[in-house]
């Protein structure tokens, strides 16, 4: 199992240049891969264009572009550019985001969010692979000859040679539907909150050869197991209770399919209540030691094994301490 970062996005105080140096450090560490996100602060591939002149070795991933921020055109440019830049060293993560984003940020339709991802993952290889690009899908029509067109576009092709023909991408899905898709059209899955137990059969994946799952695991050491579930529950709530509307939050669909059902309405009740400690309390312990890697080292040296039964591939450590990053590596050799 790879070891990876998971560096997220820069919020509130925090400056993209912290998460450059976390990924400088990773790099320095032997860790294979470290990942950029953006949601509606920072965006992803500057901070990637950076992180490919800072380090070295390490391979740098979207983790994730919004599909509804790009066009897969742009979204094409983009990835043979960075995959230059950083010598052949891009992992191409995307994402569709949700309804309150890309309504409310982007200023799109949700529309068919699979159909979308499925058209979106067609013309991105066809434009890496320097085809003319030309698509009449239910989503994405290039070129577009819909109300308002000129009647001038024509099919086109990259312009540049990329360094790849076929950057590897890793689709970013919570519902087994999505998560099906990943396996047929991508080369690797990135999963947020996968309990390594119940992820199997909550989801419905079958593990392959070839085919990367790298989920994302909150990680806190320390030996006051107390303290380190405490630090995790926030950002726990702050997605099962916050991140979506009553009725289609993904994040809380997800940890009701893993049997907290009762928990996660209670979580996101706290939350849009506006109660957010006690949606941040209401969290289970159980629910933290299953997604997440906390407590003294000897307790998640034991963790370690368990994941790497899950079928996990790559393990992206969410930790924001060049200590941590240490630890983990000491511990995953």
């Amino acid at each position: 199992m790879r070891l990876g970062l998971a560096l997220g996005y820069a919020a509130g105080a925090t400056s993209p240049l912290d998460l450059v140096a976390l990924a400088v450090e990773a790099d320095r560490l032997g860790y294979d891969s470290a990942w950029v996100s953006e949601a509606w602060g920072n965006d992803a591939v500057s901070v990637l264009s950076y992180l490919a002149a800072r380090t070295s070795r390490i391979k740098l991933g979207s983790g994730v572009l919004q599909m509804p921020a790009r066009t897969p055109a742009m979204t094409a440019m983009t990835a043979a550019t960075l995959d230059l830049l950083s010598a052949g060293r891009l992992l191409l993560g995307l994402g569709t985001s949700g309804p309150q984003v890309v309504e409310g940020w982007h200023g799109r339709p949700w529309g068919k969010p699979l159909q979308l991802t499925r058209e979106y993952v067609e013309v991105l290889r066809s434009a890496l692979a320097r085809e003319t690009v030309e698509l009449r899908g239910s989503q994405l029509t290039i070129p577009y000859d819909g109300p308002g067109a000129t009647g001038l576009g024509k099919p086109l092709k990259l312009m540049m040679q990329p360094l790849r023909a076929e950057v590897p991408i890793y689709l970013a899905a919570l519902g087994p539907r999505h998560v099906a898709l990943a396996f047929e059209i991508a080369d690797g899955w990135l999963p947020l909150f996968l309990s390594p137990e119940r992820g199997r059969d909550a989801i419905g994946f079958t593990p392959r050869e070839g085919f990367d799952i790298a989920p994302s695991v909150p990680v806190v050491i320390g030996d006051d197991l107390a303290a380190a579930r405490d630090a995790v529950r926030p950002g726990i709530a702050l997605y099962v209770g916050g991140m979506g509307a009553k009725g289609r939050n993904f994040y809380n669909d997800l940890v009701s399919r893993y049997g907290y059902e009762r928990e996660a309405e209670l979580i996101q009740q706290l939350y849009l209540e506006g109660k957010v400690r006690e949606a941040s309390a209401a969290v289970p312990d159980a629910l933290v030691d299953e997604v997440a890697l906390v407590g003294p080292p000897g307790r998640i040296a034991e963790r370690l094994a368990v994941w790497r039964e899950s079928g996990a591939s790559s393990l992206l450590v969410q930790a924001r301490d060049a200590e941590t990053l240490q630890v983990m590596a000491e511990l995953a050799l």
